[in-house]
């Protein structure tokens, strides 16, 4: 499965999440440590799910950009 991520830069660091996985965060000194790092938590969030016995929520989420001037 492919879910969509949202980084954002914190005044120290990076934070992600995953808006069709509730709850799933992580943080990171780069961009590259906060993906790696959400990449991570999304897996051992599903793992959780699977042992519980819980639905897996299903990616639904879309990325898109728009462009404004500034």
């Amino acid at each position: 499965m492919r879910y969509a991520i949202v980084i954002e830069k914190a005044e120290n660091n990076y934070s992600a999440y995953v808006p069709d996985l509730l709850g799933c965060v992580a943080t990171g000194d780069t961009i590259q440590d906060v993906t790696r790092e959400i990449k991570a938590a999304v897996e051992f969030h599903i793992e959780g799910l699977l042992e519980d016995s819980s639905p897996i929520p299903k990616p639904l989420s879309i990325v898109d950009y728009v462009e404004v001037a500034a």
